[in-house]
């Protein structure tokens, strides 16, 4: 008799975000690249995007009693943790014996508050995780040897352990993403409705040294670049066979390696791939960059994030952006004049902030001038760099709330209703201000920026700040009336307030 494969379920945490959940359904490419390797091992595997389905942890139980896993793996960012638990005690109520493994930023830092602090979680996996699921769906048939698994936390003798690290794998095309088992109908990018939205990874890594951000300390300040053709060999490969046309990509900074970026534009033009892509960067990438920005868009890039982050070269310095203020302006600018959508975040709600300097920031923003800005609450995730000097700010423990939208910091001079009406606030002005302009856009951008406000009137958590926004009576009777031409937007309402594509 043939004995039956390991079962492993992976599940995403049923939790909503705002902005950016508003923009579209995005895929969890973690768990395409997770499933693969636990495959390559030998388990059966599936996916289940509980958060992109708005399904209830009820919803989860029964998926797990109908699937009957061996191993049940969820992600942790520092807001999905509770619920991650969650997930956790429910696979263990279904059955004590079935394993339980949380990964990803927060439970990389913060595995030993986990271990100790839930029973229901039986592992972390910390840092990259292909090949320690690898290892721990084979250590699991086998029924021992976890203790000899690199990059994995357990408890030993009722203690929480940690083995050794695990090194990051030089070569990152060494696990194939089961790109089968994501269900494609859930994922598409609002602005275009007829297009089926993939995520991908281009690279690993950060380098930058930013002080608010998870990022650079999971990636150890290393950074890896994949080979130019096999990526956009993937991007044909997701286009042909699951029929893709928009691609955002997952990575921090995919230009690190100027020299291989460029390879990479130019078989995206030479193969015409045809498929938009949506990217984020740096700053000053994007002004080494000037001589080939036309490639971008001959390439297929329409929208560009860069971290602007303050208006203020000294919070700048506290934050250890390692960029200046004119240089932000720049780059923005020149994403703006070769026709992409340009969009950047503010970070606000430092210990010296007040109402004042908040509204000076938007005023600033509107000088900056990106398509889209938006402005976000100063998050110092547990395991921050920035974390230690902005503990006594920190007004609440709920991780829930550690989202970059709801404030969880005190500045010394606002309360906390007011960093929140402050920030949304901000975001209604900079947009109004915007929606006064948009004459000047090209035709193209101009419907796009419509859309966007469309969008985040009803399908996102700025919804009645951007509703009264555009219903005011200065706002051009152009822009309402190419609102009213536009359609009701498809797709469920995003429950709250949430997670940004920064959060740790």
């Amino acid at each position: 008799m043939t004995a039956r494969r390991p079962r492993v379920l992976l599940v995403t945490a049923p939790y909503h975000s705002g902005v950016v959940e508003s923009a579209g359904v995005w895929m969890p490419l973690n768990f395409a690249y997770v499933a693969g390797a636990a495959r390559k091992a030998g388990a059966e595997v599936e996916i289940y995007d509980a958060m992109s389905l708005f399904a209830s942890h009820d919803d989860i139980r029964k998926k797990i009693e109908a699937f009957k896993p061996d191993l049940i793996g969820t992600t942790a960012i520092t807001a999905t943790e509770p619920d991650c638990r969650v997930i956790c005690a429910t696979a263990k109520a279904w059955n004590p014996a079935v394993k339980t493994i949380i990964g990803n930023v927060h439970a990389t830092f913060c595995w030993e508050q986990i271990l100790r602090d839930d029973p229901n979680v039986d592992f972390v996996v910390r840092g990259e995780g292909e090949l320690t699921i690898m290892e721990l769906v084979k250590a699991i048939e086998a029924g021992e040897g976890w203790d000899r698994i690199d990059g994995l936390a357990w408890r030993k003798d009722g203690h929480p352990v940690t083995n050794g690290p695990r090194a990051l794998q030089a070569d990152i095309d060494f696990v194939t993403p089961a790109w089968d088992l994501v269900d494609w109908p859930l994922y598409y990018y609002r602005p275009r409705p007829h297009g089926r939205l993939a995520i991908a990874n281009s690279a690993r890594g950060c380098s930058s040294r930013c002080s608010f951000c998870s990022q650079q300390k999971f990636w150890g300040r290393s950074w890896r670049g994949r080979d130019p053709l096999k990526f956009v060999s993937e991007l044909e490969h997701l286009r042909d066979t699951y029929g893709v046309a928009v691609t955002m990509l997952s990575d921090e900074t995919p230009t690190s390696d100027g020299a291989r970026w460029e390879a990479i534009l130019d078989l995206m033009i030479e193969r015409q791939t045809g498929v938009e892509i949506l990217m984020e960067t740096r700053v000053d990438d994007v002004i080494r960059d000037e001589p080939v920005l036309s490639k971008y868009v001959k390439a297929g890039i329409s929208h560009i994030y860069v971290g602007v982050e303050s208006t203020n070269q000294s919070t700048l310095d506290m934050y250890h952006k390692d960029i200046k203020v004119n240089q932000s302006k720049k780059a923005i600018d020149l994403i703006n004049q070769h026709g992409m959508v340009s969009e950047t975040s503010f970070v606000l709600g430092t210990p010296d902030e007040t109402a004042a300097s908040i509204r000076k920031t938007v005023e600033l923003a509107k000088w900056y001038a990106p398509d889209m800005a938006f402005f976000l609450a100063l998050t110092p995730w547990p395991y921050a760099e920035i974390a230690g000097e902005l503990d006594g700010h920190v007004a609440t423990r709920d991780y829930r709330r550690y989202n970059l939208v709801e404030p969880v910091m005190k500045p010394d001079n606002m309360t906390m209703e007011e960093v929140q009406r402050e920030l949304h606030r901000a975001t209604g002005h900079f947009f109004h201000d915007k929606f006064q302009n948009l004459h000047k856009l090209s035709p193209e951008k101009r419907a796009f920026m419509v859309s966007v406000l469309k969008l985040l009137i009803e399908k996102s958590y700025l919804g009645q700040e951007m509703k009264h926004m555009a219903s005011g009576a200065e706002m051009p009777e152009s822009v309402r009336k190419m609102l009213a031409e536009l359609g009701p937007i498809t797709g469920p309402v995003a429950g709250g307030p949430g997670t940004s594509r920064k959060a740790g």
